[in-house]
């Protein structure tokens, strides 16, 4: 495994205990991509390698946010010792209370055990204080709002992040790579690769990797210029450049770099401009509780009410509606 990982320990005598913590509406993707390498580890071993259990706020079982319920083995409060701890978030994390649940980590930080979180859970380790100083990954909608809540914490957009103690995933099947990681640490790369085998998972994906598909990919055409532009656009959102400036990067005019945009997206660049900063304020809306000027400002807007009008005509709503609407930002494809 390349440095990012943890150093390896010795051949335990005994299981690993490892505790997944269940956030309400939590993702069950990621859930059941960490998980489940565990459980075929222990079958592939032929013995128990990894000790799991389930827990909960209230003890009682726990809705995803796909409806299906998981039993627990009991509350946050009453959790033994465990060697690690994975937090598995979802839907609205942020806005949740976590009392119960980061009093657990920080009792389990105090004794310098492995604390871990899937999709939107680092958000509840950040809270709680236990990613300060660490390089940290979340899902790449919540990249945004995490950067910008804590500022201590090392915020990437790579699939999975072990930084000595935390493990953190951008969720989904990130969830999977990252587990499988762990295990070649604990027993070795032949054993991670049969299980990888088993979940048909036919390449283990390094830490280093990229959360998004390539930037082609999402948006359907192969024009390098235009690529690079849309890059631009999307680096550049707190300061938007000006359409002169966005040409004269790829070496082209106003005038032809319209056409580009026209010919393979169907819009103007200043309409996708708007666009890609007008979803990086509504993620900060949903997510954090930063006053809307200061989201506008971060996005490139220069006043409240420009922000507002591009707002309302984009979205069909103002800012302030969608900040009092729930928000259900994170689908079940995590």
């Amino acid at each position: 495994m390349d440095a990012k990982t943890v150093p390896s320990r010795a051949q335990p005598a005994r299981p690993t205990t490892i505790g997944f913590l269940l956030v309400e509406r939590f993702s069950m993707i990621a859930f059941a991509s960490a998980i489940e390498p565990l459980r075929l580890a222990n079958r592939g071993a032929g013995r128990a390698l990894y000790d799991l259990s389930i827990w909960s706020r209230s003890g009682g079982a726990c809705a995803a946010s796909n409806g299906v319920e998981v039993s627990v083995g009991g509350r946050f409060a009453d959790a033994p010792d465990l060697d690690m701890a994975l937090v598995c978030g979802g839907i609205d994390v942020e806005k949740a209370d976590h009392a119960a649940l980061i009093a657990l980590l920080r009792r389990l930080a105090s004794r310098r055990r492995a604390l871990g979180a899937l999709c939107t859970g680092p958000h509840v380790l950040a809270r709680a204080g236990l990613l300060d100083g660490y390089r940290a990954t979340i899902h790449w909608e919540n990249i945004p709002s995490l950067t910008t809540e804590h500022p201590d914490t090392d915020v990437d957009s790579e699939l999975f992040e072990i930084d000595r103690d935390r493990l953190t995933c951008g969720g989904g099947f990130a969830a999977a790579d990252m587990m499988l990681a762990v295990i070649a640490r604990d027993h070795g790369a032949a054993l991670a690769s049969e299980v990888a085998e088993q979940l048909l998972h036919p390449r283990i994906r390094e830490a280093g990797e990229r959360q998004r598909m390539d930037l082609r990919m999402r948006l359907g055409v192969a024009h390098p210029k235009l690529l690079k532009v849309v890059a631009l656009m999307e680096e550049t959102i707190e300061e938007p450049l000006s359409s002169q400036d966005l040409a004269a990067a790829v070496g082209l005019s106003t005038r032809q770099l319209e056409r580009l945009f026209f010919k393979y997206l169907g819009q103007s660049p200043a309409k996708r401009y708007l666009r890609i900063r007008l979803e990086r304020a509504r993620a900060l809306i949903r997510q954090t509780s930063m006053p809307i000027l200061s989201i506008a400002l971060e996005c490139g807007f220069s006043s409240a009410s420009h922000f507002s009008r591009a707002y309302l005509e984009g979205f069909g709503k103002p800012p302030s509606a969608e900040r009092k609407s729930p928000a259900a930002v994170l689908h079940e494809r995590r």
